[in-house]
């Protein structure tokens, strides 16, 4: 178990290697308090220094005359120490009885002043809960029954236990945080750069694999995803050959017909069928230029997505054809300018054939930017709103080309939409008209 929890580069390893930094990383900072700040984890007094320093000026009043001790404990005041002498320990202000400590345990104490000493010290916890006397105290008997006593002027280690532990687990909860977040980053990203990926492909067939990073569950996601999409790109690659290949051989045939309706005696059925060859020709040609633009796809770019529509708005109004046109000044997109050039002339051409007064809408929100091509056309049967899209369908019952087209306009449109992330739909306005939406991803 531990092994295959430790081999490879593994989800399992990362969460494993997170809890533990987490704990090695806890530990490090309360090992960092106790060190650098233990002054303030009241420590035991022969941890202080202050026992070092009592024996050496102990030693010394110690030998001066009585009446001279006093001026002389004064003397060896300083602002970290405070030193008094007194005839008896009842004069001192202290608490009950402190904690004897033997000369033995400390060298100093022991070398300067002998084993047979009194000591007594005096911790913080010692006085009365809230007491400002509250400190680190030590008194010292001389040879003469005399008393000296030492005491820091103020609460130097004054953590209580509670705000100590409020503090190891303030660090704790640091050092986790921060595993985490670097761990989380590490996980992360890889992930977030498989999601751009596979967005991406859903915008661009022809989107290179995505690199293999990252630990082995996520490594065995890309290279299936990458797996996927090599096989949708030669599927696709493949169907768009053989029908483009299908429409050019028809070509021959079309051709060899055409040339032998011009011996038919019928000049009636010769002009008829000359019209279907005329037609089957035009819709070959728009299939191969559909295949064609598929295969040279639009390289994406920045540009300003406002101006386009506006200078289409132009290009129309010099034919003496007029269009309007709702929105922002300037709006920069990324995307394929040209294809979407396509797609709202082809919106347009339909506005202007079948309806009147097209009007050009640019709208965007948090998520989406919108173009709205709209008229006050009759509309198209609810029915049809979907099957419009169909290769090839037309609803102009004459089937006549200079009239009703092939068929394929609004099935390119759709598709040059959804190859930019986008969607195509119709509907028809309340009262009369038609509505054109081609809602565009926001992408900065």
């Amino acid at each position: 178990m531990i092994r295959r929890l430790w081999r490879g580069d593994t989800l399992r390893r990362h969460i494993a290697l997170t809890i533990v930094a987490a704990m090695v990383a806890s530990l490090a900072l309360n090992a960092l308090f106790v060190q650098v700040a233990g002054i303030w984890a009241r420590p035991p007094i022969e941890r202080t220094g202050l026992l070092e320093q009592i024996a050496a000026t102990s030693r010394v009043i110690e030998a001066a005359p009585a009446n001279l001790r006093p001026q002389l404990a004064a003397a060896a005041s300083s602002a970290m120490l405070q030193v008094s002498w007194q005839a008896q320990r009842a004069d001192f202000d202290l608490p009950n009885d402190g904690l004897r400590l033997p000369a033995s345990r400390v060298p100093v104490l022991q070398q300067l002043l002998g084993i047979d000493r009194k000591i007594e010290v005096f911790s913080p916890g010692d006085w009365p809960n809230g007491s400002p006397q509250a400190h680190y105290a030590a008194v010292v008997q001389l040879v003469d029954g005399s008393w000296l006593s030492f005491i820091p002027p103020e609460r130097s280690w004054g953590l209580e236990f509670g705000v100590r532990i409020a503090i190891v687990i303030a660090l704790g909860l640091i050092a986790t945080l921060l595993v985490a977040w670097v761990a989380t980053r590490q996980l992360a990203n890889p992930l977030q750069r498989f999601t751009r990926a596979a967005r991406r492909f859903g915008t661009d067939l022809r989107a290179p694999p995505i690199k293999l990073e990252g630990p082995d569950e996520i490594r065995q996601a890309i290279i299936a995803f990458n797996t996927m999409q090599a096989q949708i790109q030669h599927f696709i690659a493949e169907r768009t050959h053989m029908l483009a290949s299908i429409s050019h051989d028809l070509r021959a045939p079309l051709t060899r017909m055409r040339l032998r309706s011009e011996f038919m005696e019928d000049l009636d059925h010769q002009g008829k069928l000359i019209r279907d060859v005329e037609e089957m020709q035009s819709m070959i040609n728009a299939a191969l230029a559909f295949f064609r633009e598929d295969t040279h796809r639009e390289q994406n770019t920045a540009f300003d997505l406002s101006e386009l529509l506006q200078t289409i708005v132009d290009d129309y109004r010099d034919q003496h054809l007029h269009v309007d046109f709702d929105g922002p000044a300037h709006l920069v997109y990324e995307g394929r300018p040209l294809g979407i050039k396509r797609v709202i002339v082809n919106l347009l051409e339909n506005a202007l054939k079948y309806a009147q007064r097209p009007v050009i809408a640019l709208r965007r929100d948090e998520y989406s930017i919108c173009i709205e091509v709209s008229d006050d056309g009759p509309g198209i049967p609810e029915a049809a709103l979907e099957q419009v899209f169909d290769p090839f369908f037309r609803l102009e019952a004459s089937r006549n080309r200079d009239t009703g087209g092939v068929g394929l306009g609004l099935s390119a449109a759709r598709a040059i939409v959804r190859e930019q992330g986008g969607e195509l739909t119709l509907s028809n306005r309340s009262g009369h008209g038609l509505l054109a939406r081609v809602e565009l991803p926001r992408n900065g």
